[in-house]
């Protein structure tokens, strides 16, 4: 059999879940375009380019590449000017080139985490990475087609706890050929949905996940992947007052749930807010930090072990702004970082919380419990990167 077989025989098999293959790409184009949904979601991010002149552009598309590089790219690098201050990448001196890595970052935003990363790798010529997603977000087909012509793949959320085991493997086997086999960085968030306080904790059933498919061996299946930590900052998150009203709805009804309709919100206000500074940081890749841990460590003792360094590199890694030491401060009550930042910065803290805050339109809100809240988003990132230290 030869070597061009075997990779279609492979790629075939991931099919279900993995990006579209290049030779779909112009058919899945020709779906979109003729998709009204997407007309109507896309056209406003593409003006003041005329629909005709932006689907023509996509139609010449043959490859993902070609799709990321004239499709994507100008439409973040839009999105970028009007919605950031400035973005930048760090610790670029920590990933070689041509080596396939897997990337677990902080996860603060539902879709821009992964498409900032990716313009930051375009603009540094290195291959940009595929992209873990929840099916939980594909709540139209044309947005399954959107992001698998961006290089996402799949996770599947929506299963039964019996197919669960099944379809962690699938995925566990797809990453490994991602990055093991085919040498190509994959990215994946350290948590399922973002940690809405900013305490970022890796979940050890990632860890385990990323192991299925080589169950017998946890610590060299973890090698493998080389895996680089890795710290998103924003300066501001625009959903900051959604995260502090869902805490709320929470507390005062335990069963609550968000619906598609506050996903929809959460991507949309996460998109087209005001950011600030954003700052990605690559750590070092771990390899040698597992190598450490002792062989006789039992499989659930290592895969703790190994979150504890991930959190811990990214915690270290972490890009603090005014806005970061001030909630920092009036979450302990002291004034240790008060050399950090001005009077102005304190005030302008304080409202820009009330600011927020006046955003959330709730049955008996709490103004007072909803303030703690947005203070803890932007301290807990101080709070821990002190303990990692």
């Amino acid at each position: 059999m030869t070597t061009t077989t075997t990779n279609s025989a492979i790629a075939a098999r991931f099919n279900d879940i993995s990006p579209v293959p290049d030779n779909e790409v112009p058919e899945t184009i020709e779906k979109l375009i003729n998709n009204g949904y997407f007309r109507r979601t896309a056209e406003p991010f593409v003006k003041p380019l005329p629909w005709e002149q932006f689907t023509a552009v996509m139609s010449q598309c043959r490859t993902k590449d070609d799709f990321q590089r004239d499709i994507i790219y100008p439409v973040m690098k839009q999105l970028i000017a009007r919605t950031t201050e400035e973005m930048s990448g760090a610790g670029w001196e920590n990933i070689s080139e041509g080596k396939g890595y897997l990337f677990i970052s902080n996860h603060r935003d539902i879709v821009l985490d992964a498409a900032f990363l990716n313009i930051l790798m375009f603009e540094k010529k290195r291959p940009t990475t595929e992209i873990a997603i929840g099916d939980n977000l594909l709540i139209y087909p044309w947005i399954e087609e959107l992001v698998r012509l961006n290089k996402s793949f799949i996770v599947k959320r929506g299963v039964s706890v019996r197919q669960m085991l099944e379809v962690s493997k699938h995925l566990s086997e797809y990453i490994h050929d991602t990055v093991h086999r085919r040498a190509q960085p994959a990215w994946i968030a350290q948590r399922e949905g973002r940690a809405k306080d900013s305490n970022d904790k890796t979940q050890v059933s990632l860890l385990k996940m990323l192991t299925l498919h080589n169950s017998s061996d946890p610590e060299k299946a973890l090698q493998e992947l080389h895996i680089v930590p890795l710290s998103i900052s924003y300066e501001l998150d625009p959903c900051d007052y959604l995260k502090a009203k869902e805490f709320q709805l929470k507390r005062d009804n335990p069963g609550y749930k968000k619906t598609e309709a506050d996903d929809i919100e959460n991507m949309y206000t996460g998109i087209m807010g005001f950011k600030g500074h954003v700052t990605f940081r690559f750590s070092s890749c771990i390899d040698q930090a597992i190598r450490e841990i002792p062989a006789a460590t039992g499989r659930n003792e290592l895969l703790e072990q190994v979150a504890s360094i991930i959190d811990r590199e990214i915690y270290r890694n972490y890009t603090f702004f005014p806005f970061n030491w001030v909630a920092y401060d009036l979450m302990t009550g002291t004034d240790q970082f008060s050399s950090q930042y001005t009077d102005e910065d304190l005030s302008k803290f304080n409202a820009y919380l009330e600011k927020q805050i006046g955003k959330i339109d709730i049955p008996n809100r709490d103004d007072v419990f909803l303030r703690v809240k947005m203070i803890e988003m932007y301290g807990n990132t101080v709070k821990n990167h002190l303990e990692a230290h």
